[in-house]
């Protein structure tokens, strides 16, 4: 609603300015629909951010490299089941395939990381959009948990499409059922724990820095170069006959602390030196690693995120 007032000129003259007044309705209406609250805002964010982690609902652009990506991961994966077809083979080419799929593409799953990680928080740093989600209705932890969940959800397609085509490929080839099912099941938990690990890690590193260029070249850099300086060291231990020191090693880097729980748990044959994973006791302590780690991630994401809302 707005009131006007016309200048006073000769016409108006001797006329009271309440009959020269003009109500106009400039269509601004109140809103009487239902309140959803926080659980839709939630539900909301996590969808927009995993449609993005793929670029769905962006420019062309945006889409290129995360489905160039999951393609190649699934490409090998379409290869495998070919030629384990056209073999008659009773088994997949790759021994435990399913639990060591994902490290042996360890690298495109780094890039995947690397890409989206700061595409999910950065723009919203660096347009300082944050204050605003907290106005209302969510609060920190909703934004946090959204963001997180979606990233490790958008990580879990990217690993576990390929297992599935794996397992329908060998279905169809009439492998059997039951192996292959616990196979694939061990593979899920696998990629789970590497989705929810390398999400973390990727959103805390990415939250530090507005400028999505740094965000991504830290991200590299924190999961090759820790994979590289433990493999290293690995390396030299076992030359040097301290094989016992290997897999405690393999805690300082998320490629290895995945690779160390598939091989302890699931029999999965271990890219450690001389191929020998860590114990079940070791194994052990390689899950409460991890677990700590993604709470972490998650406890100093609550805490950067109240920082930036203020």
């Amino acid at each position: 609603m707005a009131v006007e007032h016309p200048p006073a000129g000769p016409a108006t003259l001797g006329t009271s300015a309440g009959d020269q007044s003009r109500i106009h309705d400039i269509g601004y209406r109140g809103y009487d629909g239902p309140r959803l609250g926080r659980a839709y805002a939630r539900r909301s964010l996590y969808s927009q951010s995993l449609r993005g982690a793929y670029g769905l609902g962006r420019s062309v652009k945006s889409k290129v490299l995360p489905m160039l990506l999951f393609a190649v991961m699934c490409v090998p994966a379409a290869i495998m089941v070919a030629v384990a077809v056209a073999t008659k083979a009773h088994d997949l080419p790759l021994a435990h395939a399913y639990t060591r799929y994902a490290i042996v593409t360890q690298a495109v799953i780094s890039l995947y990381v690397a890409a989206q990680a700061p595409q999910a928080v950065s723009r919203d740093l660096r347009f300082k959009t944050v204050p605003l989600y907290f106005s209302r209705p969510i609060e920190t932890a909703d934004y946090v948990r959204a963001k997180f969940a979606a990233l490790a959800s958008a990580l879990l397609i990217l690993t576990g499409a390929p297992l599935l085509v794996m397992y329908v490929g060998s279905l169809l080839a009439k492998m059997g059922f039951a192996h292959q099912s616990e196979q694939f099941a061990q593979g899920l938990v696998t990629v789970a724990l590497l989705s929810l690990l390398f999400a973390g890690i990727g959103l805390v590193i990415a939250a530090v820095t507005p400028r999505r260029g740094f965000g991504i070249a830290a991200v590299i850099a924190v999961l090759t170069i820790s994979y590289g300086a433990v493999s290293t060291l690995q390396a030299i231990a076992d030359a040097q006959g301290s094989a016992g020191a290997v897999p405690w090693i393999g805690l300082f880097s998320p490629v290895t602390l995945i690779d160390g729980v598939q091989s302890a748990f699931f029999g999965g044959r271990s890219s450690f030196p001389g191929g020998v994973g860590p114990s079940h006791g070791e194994g052990a302590v390689y899950v409460l690693v991890v677990l700590g780690l993604i709470a972490a991630c998650y406890a100093l994401l609550i805490r950067r995120y109240k920082k930036v809302g203020l």
